[in-house]
């Protein structure tokens, strides 16, 4: 080979350096080059302006100090695995990192094996700022979960909503009726709220309805669920209890409701509650029964808890 073919190959080569080297400094992603031990080798102006630091912090540190503390270990062995393997990318992952001013952002990461110049793998890993897009799609899950809380519950007092509520039921009834289960139901509402709501305001009757609920809640087991019917008349589901048991429950419920006051300005209410226990019926006939056992309650004298006859 003569000396022109050798000096034109010499040039060749040297350009192509020069032009992955343009590359690599030009690009608009992070690119950085880690020894097998997981020193850094390169980093690019992109890689540094990401994570906010001088390429003179970065080089021959571990590629640890961009990453939070608690998956470092993890993050280094991953690194000795691949360096040590023989496959020659990494799957596109993503990670948390975080950045010199503690900030953690999220990226995505995808690596290859190159050979360096003594012969040893070193690793090549691209990242990509996803930051923004996460934090999109976390406001969009929030927003989702919001709309989906609001389709089923009660805005004002976060209880099921009557819709939510008898879907809940169908499914209690349905089991009950699978596993022959008791199952009871206690209607209930507010004694005389229309008074409370035109002598003291609608806003101080939103808060009793507020602070009334959330006492019941209180009261009950986990299993039991309170829903909401609409202005002051709530239902309560009840599995696995019976007529007398469940009476005796919404009985402690009652006595607490009428000796707490509620509101800043002290007010005290009462409730009338009518029970019904499902006995091979529908949710519509189950509802009817407790409602009629309220309304007795209600001519009865109010404040008190009325059985509804068995179905």
């Amino acid at each position: 080979m003569d000396n022109a073919t050798t000096h034109d190959l010499y040039q060749r080569f040297q350009r192509t350096q020069r032009n992955t080297e343009n590359v690599i400094n030009t690009a608009p992603l992070g690119i950085c080059i880690t020894d097998p031990k997981g020193h850094f080798e390169l980093v690019n102006p992109s890689y540094c302006e990401f994570y906010g630091y001088r390429e003179e912090e970065l080089l021959g540190k571990h590629f640890t100090i961009v990453v939070p503390q608690a998956y470092r270990p993890t993050m280094s062995d991953l690194h000795d695995l691949f360096i040590e393997g023989e496959d020659n990318q990494e799957l596109r992952q993503e990670w948390e990192v975080r950045c010199k001013n503690g900030e953690v952002r999220t990226i995505i990461a995808e690596a290859a094996r190159i050979e360096g110049d003594d012969g040893q793998p070193r690793k090549v890993t691209f990242i990509v700022d996803i930051t923004q897009r996460k934090q999109l799609e976390e406001r969009l899950k929030q927003a989702n979960e919001r709309l989906d809380h609001i389709a089923h519950h009660d805005e004002l007092t976060g209880l099921l909503n009557r819709r939510a509520g008898l879907q809940c039921l169908e499914q209690e009834l349905r089991r009950s009726s699978r596993y022959g289960n008791p199952l009871s139901v206690a209607m209930f509402d507010l004694d005389n709220f229309k008074a409370i709501n035109d002598t003291h305001g609608h806003s101080v009757g939103d808060k009793i309805l507020e602070e009334v609920t959330a006492t019941v809640n209180q009261a009950l087991r986990e299993t039991d669920v309170q829903i909401r019917l609409g202005g002051e008349e709530f239902l309560v589901v009840m599995p696995e209890v019976n007529a007398e048991h469940a009476r005796l429950a919404m009985e402690r419920i009652r006595r607490i409701v009428g000796q707490t006051t509620f509101t800043e300005q002290a007010l005290t209410v009462t409730l009338s509650a009518g029970v019904a226990s499902y006995v091979e019926t529908s949710t519509t006939r189950l509802l009817d029964h407790a409602d009629k056992a309220m309304y007795q309650a209600k001519q009865s004298g109010r404040n008190r808890v009325v059985v509804a006859s068995p179905m």
